[in-house]
């Protein structure tokens, strides 16, 4: 056994490039082969692709695991917003840029978060790339929003008014991303500080609370699409696994059974745990992965 593998598994597995797109550059994480069947993987807020970084070694063998960061998220290139718009339509944009710039011909979607609506804003563009869809606290259902909403549709009716911004901007606070890893979490000894802080890093960057809050008023445009995706569902029937922290006091298990009415084969398993499921269950979420996409003979 060499420093870089414990227990046969190839640690230095992942690596850290760069593509440049619409001036920005696009950081990503890449393990595995290209040869392999590709997993697209697409964070949430306030994180990035680090969110993927222990699932990208455990499955790094028999996939090809590529994870972007957004635009003004990890370590992408974070243009201030009046030089850049910070929309859902834009993100999605990016990234399929993304992927035509990187050759990625088809791809399992992995969304969580954010990336629901950033991944099927390209999935309904190009329908016949996705070859699966790996579902993880990424909302596509109005049963999915819970209250913690409430004061979202308050800023979103009227964006300028100043005590409303200050409720939502209070979610960028190092409690509100600390409150987002812990909250409905079996244990939260399991739970490295590492994740929320190394989130809150780029949080507190000059600048990036005036993106997040862009990107909190775009958000208001995700429900409007929620019938197309749904019909998207319906009439793609993509193989989907979906694996949902029960406890998400954002977007709750409701979501998650609600895509059984356009899935009904979808395959369902609701954890023990919170909105950052991969955090306490990543090890049950990687194999589940892996036994979904044999038994669906993707390749």
């Amino acid at each position: 056994m060499t420093q870089s593998t414990i227990l046969g598994i190839d640690i230095n597995r992942v690596q850290y490039k760069t593509l440049t797109i619409e001036g920005q550059e696009i950081f990503y994480r890449e393990a595995g082969s290209p040869d392999k069947p590709t997993l697209l993987l697409l964070h949430g807020y306030p994180t990035s692709s680090f969110m993927f970084r222990n699932l990208m070694i455990a499955l790094g063998d028999k996939y090809h695991l590529v994870a972007p960061d957004y635009p003004g998220f990890g370590n992408s290139s974070m243009p201030l917003v009046n030089e850049f718009e910070y929309t859902f339509d834009h993100m999605a944009e990016i990234v399929d840029q993304f992927i035509t710039a990187k050759g990625l011909k088809k791809y399992s979607l992995y969304v969580m978060d954010y990336g629901a609506p950033v991944g099927y804003r390209i999935a309904t563009k190009h329908p016949e790339k996705v070859q699966a869809l790996l579902v993880q606290n990424g909302n596509a259902y109005k049963e999915g929003l819970s209250p913690f909403w409430e004061p979202l549709y308050a800023f979103w009716a009227d964006p300028e008014n100043e005590e409303k911004r200050k409720v939502v901007a209070g979610m960028l606070s190092l409690e509100g991303t600390k409150w987002q890893y812990l909250t409905g979490v079996k244990d939260p000894s399991r739970i490295s500080p590492d994740a929320w802080q190394h989130d809150q890093s780029k949080l507190d960057r000059p600048g990036n609370a005036d993106i997040q809050m862009a990107m909190f008023y775009s958000y208001r445009t995700n429900p409007e699409h929620y019938a197309e995706w749904q019909s998207y569902f319906r009439t793609y029937q993509p193989p989907t696994l979906i694996t949902w922290g029960a406890n998400d006091e954002i977007f709750p298990a409701s979501g998650a059974r609600a895509y059984l009415k356009d899935l009904p084969s979808a395959e369902l398993h609701i954890l023990d745990t919170g909105h950052f499921a991969l955090e306490e269950e990543g090890t049950k979420i990687a194999s589940l992965i892996d036994r979904f996409l044999v038994a669906n003979d993707i390749r």
